[in-house]
């Protein structure tokens, strides 16, 4: 399989299409890669060498994307920040990876000011796109240089940060090797391979995910690598998804089963309107996705779903449209490489069927940066793990359960709130859910749903008691919720991920809750 990387495929094909913006505007290959170059002769002449890091405060758009061109062509780290990170959130990151340069957008200027100033940044160090006080801007930083191509150049990494559920969130940092970064592109880009993705071709990337996420930031890159153009999105909107879709022929994307969700919600007179019929492999992970959502979106979109189980740190499992009808709720075998094993709280492997903790192969190491510990307690026998509770079935599929902190104990039975939410999600009355533990005097905990009803529901007793007797006539008793709490809105993320100790946590204040 021919895979030229995106700088050599550049220089060959300038006038070929990379990217279209959030606004409709186009990028070819030759202008995103001399935009790149500029970058990286400017990031070197403010100090910048291999190894050093270069953070992003920045909405999905061309510049997030020209940061890659130069820092995965320079041996530079690049660390992409949460947009709703507080100032303290973001600082705290800048410190933490000795970030020589922070390039940060106008629509965040409070926070990127206040974070630059806490973490002690430089004048020079800060870059703006559009207007920061204090801030050079980007056009002129990169008009300055030269697009020649750099000298000495090597690989880059990425250095994602993890969500911070306990903690401060670490910095997954890898090596950097002196890679050419054309192999190393086309390397990492192999990774759609496994999918069934082959290089050139019509292909077209829908990125519908802010890109501070290490998926959405990482597949988008990956395209470009097998000579794709990335379509880009500022933000979810599922009509829009559908629009963008027809209109750029759209074949491959990344989503998150809330997006599927959210798009199942559209009126069918709405869903019907638009040609997906271009879909070839859309990817979806993060989160266990209800069966009965896969089942609907397969019945929309054809044969063209694929899951992965994987986390920023490594993978992975992956299952394909056919294999997941016939094993309906698995997250796939092991991928080419890979080894998954589940062990109990002892270490111990655990038979078929039995749910433990879920462990991956390392295949390329890395390191918590600056937590040791954590490094240590996350492996076993140069396996790792994110927490996450599943089983092996008797083929060697893999079912995850929950994640581990997420977990319910009443009366000394494990309840998989994600098992719960699954069955909430099939109610049409019910638009997002989250189930958690709250304290129960006799039996430790007991089952909470949070929920937002669909639009027009009349929120009330009646509508919790018919959501609580649906619960009953699917799930044994002692998993169904004891009670509903109803929102507005779940506190998610633009990607889908959801806080849920915003929502468990009011209810243990001052409880010491040992799990």
């Amino acid at each position: 399989m021919d895979v030229r990387g995106f700088w050599k495929s550049a220089q060959e094909e300038p006038d070929r299409l990379a990217l279209v913006l959030p606004d409709e505007r186009t990028l070819s290959a030759g202008e995103l890669l001399a935009a790149g170059n500029r970058l990286v002769h400017g990031l070197r002449a403010l100090g910048l060498e291999k190894g050093d890091c270069v953070a992003v405060l920045l909405p999905n758009g061309a510049a997030n994307v020209e940061v890659l061109v130069a820092t995965m062509q320079a041996g530079f780290y690049v660390t992409p920040i949460n947009t709703n990170l507080a100032a303290p959130e973001v600082a705290y990151i800048l410190e933490d990876s000795l970030s020589k340069a922070f390039i940060a957008h106008e629509s965040f200027a409070d926070r990127a000011v206040a974070a630059a100033d806490e973490a002690g940044l430089s004048a020079e160090a800060r870059i703006a796109v559009g207007s920061i006080p204090g801030f050079q801007d980007f056009a002129a930083f990169q008009a300055a240089q030269s697009d020649a191509v750099p000298e000495d150049r090597v690989a880059g990494q990425f250095m994602q940060y993890t969500s911070g559920t306990t903690g401060r969130p670490k910095g997954i940092r890898r090596p950097i090797f002196e890679v050419d970064p054309d192999v190393m592109g086309g390397m990492m880009a192999m990774h759609l391979a496994r999918f069934d993705i082959t290089p050139g071709g019509d292909h077209v990337h829908l990125t519908t995910s802010p890109m501070y996420h290490m998926a959405p930031f990482a597949y988008t890159w990956f395209s470009l690598n097998f000579d794709h153009h990335a379509v880009l999105m500022d933000h979810w909107d599922p009509e829009r998804a559908l629009q963008l879709i027809e209109k750029h022929r759209v074949t491959t994307s990344h989503m998150v089963p809330t997006q599927f969700h959210r798009l199942l919600m559209l009126p069918e007179e709405v869903r019907n309107r638009y040609d997906v019929s271009s879909l070839r492999h859309v990817l979806h992970a993060a989160a266990p996705c209800p069966a009965e959502i896969k089942r609907r979106m397969l019945e929309w979109w054809g044969p063209c779903i694929y899951e992965y189980y994987g986390a920023t740190e490594g993978g992975g499992t992956l299952i394909k449209p056919q294999e997941w009808l016939d094993h309906p709720g698995s997250v796939g075998k092991a991928w080419e490489g890979a080894e998954i094993r589940i062990l109990n709280d002892g270490g111990k492997d655990l038979p078929a069927g039995e749910p433990g903790t879920v462990y991956m192969k390392l295949i390329q190491d890395f390191a918590y940066k600056g937590d040791a510990k954590k490094t240590r307690e996350n492996r076993r026998d140069g396996f790792f793990t994110v927490g996450d509770i599943g089983y092996l079935d008797e083929d060697a599929y893999l079912f995850l359960c929950d994640r581990k902190i997420d977990m319910i104990i009443s009366g000394g039975i494990n309840i998989y709130p994600a098992e719960i939410e699954a069955e909430l999600f099939a109610h049409p009355k019910v638009a997002d859910a989250a189930v958690f533990g709250i304290p129960d005097d006799d039996w430790g905990e007991q089952v909470k749903a949070a929920i937002e009803p669909a639009p027009g529901c009349e929120v009330g007793r009646a509508l919790e008691r018919e959501i609580l007797e649906f619960c009953s006539e699917r799930l044994a008793k002692y998993k169904c919720p004891r009670s509903i709490d109803f929102h507005d809105g779940l506190p998610r993320d633009p990607n889908g991920k959801l806080y849920k100790r915003k929502l468990r946590d009011p209810y243990w204040e001052g409880i010491d809750r040992s799990i």
